[in-house]
């Protein structure tokens, strides 16, 4: 899903360093609801996080079979989103659009967003991407056909339907959106003999950024997930996030601290990455911070199924599923309380 330090492309280190560096001047004005409180453990009684329900949304999306846009299957997938985001959220918008791939493809393309109490302040946004790599590029055999995509793409999307599940079995009256970003992992491969497109993955994000679902929308903050369902993930502090958002990064990761998953989400800061995050604070200027896999080991250092075919069901793990769920829970109920 993600690329680090390639010319070019999303997952440009040095794309996200010059952009931001120039982003530098532009301290940041945008509108605020409400502060964000320290995150401090509070007598707050938050749902339990139920990983068997995440990993068989998980698993459902996986047998549908690739979720690679202008696909029969991306088709049917985004229809059962739409159906399950409707059991549990208040509204629920599906955002049609057309965009160009980096071979000159138009993509038929949906972001799907459920939304509770819609017409309150003081929201708060969480997203994942729920399409899949249309080709296996990291692989060293069959190239050229799609990915299943269990963790990058249907690990987040599993986490948060069951946040929404548990919003609604509370009846909670917190005002969040969830938001599934499409189109995203489309980009443009290293070994592409097409000039090079930049900022050819995201395009769902970036649509959405530049044509908000709803007038003025605006959060006080947002959390996107992606590659959260790997057995023993690391979620370390990526430079983005903490570029555009340092106190949200601080947020979450001392919240997941606080309940017992310190060994998921390392306080470490690491190189920046360009995620859909990144078109979220860049143009919109919500404060977004990216939850990602960091993989110390491969030389990408994103996990090691990433973009082949081994990203497949079997690699998903109920303890990740719930740390990466159970922590957002406990931000969404503590910023609440």
């Amino acid at each position: 899903m993600k690329k680090m330090g390639q010319p070019g492309r999303k997952h440009n280190l040095l794309l996200a360093a010059v952009i931001i560096l120039l982003s530098a001047c532009n301290s940041s004005t945008q509108k605020t609801d409400e502060p964000v409180k320290p995150s401090e453990v509070k007598n707050v009684i938050v749902p339990q996080f139920n990983a068997d329900s995440a990993y068989a949304y998980v698993a459902r999306q996986v047998a549908f079979g690739p979720r690679v846009p202008n696909m029969k299957s991306h088709v049917e997938c985004g229809d059962w989103l739409i159906d399950e985001l409707k059991k549990y959220c208040d509204t629920v918008y599906v955002q049609a659009f057309q965009v160009r791939s980096f071979d000159g493809k138009m993509l038929n393309g949906r972001n799907i967003i459920g939304a509770f109490q819609p017409d309150a302040g003081n929201r708060i946004m969480l997203a994942a991407h729920w399409d899949t790599r249309p080709f296996a590029d990291q692989d060293t055999e069959r190239k050229n056909e799609p990915i299943d995509g269990a963790n990058d793409g249907a690990s987040g999307v599993g986490v948060l339907l069951e946040v929404a599940r548990q919003l609604h079995t509370a009846g909670s009256k917190m005002a969040v959106d969830i938001i599934l970003f499409d189109v995203e992992d489309y980009g443009q491969p290293d070994d592409s003999k097409l000039p090079q497109m930049q900022d050819s993955y995201c395009l769902g994000s970036q649509y959405w950024s530049k044509n908000l679902h709803v007038p003025n929308y605006f959060a006080r903050f947002g959390i996107l997930l992606d590659m959260v369902g790997a057995e023993r993930s690391t979620f370390t502090q990526e430079g983005t996030s903490i570029r555009y958002a340092p106190e949200i990064v601080n947020l979450v990761w001392n919240t997941a601290s606080s309940v017992g998953f310190s060994d998921y989400f390392v306080p470490e800061k690491t190189k920046a990455i360009v995620d859909d995050h990144f078109y979220v604070n860049e143009l919109t200027h919500i404060k977004c911070v990216d939850i990602i896999h960091y993989d110390y080991n491969t030389p990408s250092n994103f996990w090691k199924h990433w973009h082949t075919h081994g990203d497949s069901m079997d690699k998903i793990d109920r303890n990740t599923l719930r740390a990466t769920g159970q922590t957002v829970l406990e931000v969404l109920y503590r910023q609440n309380s």
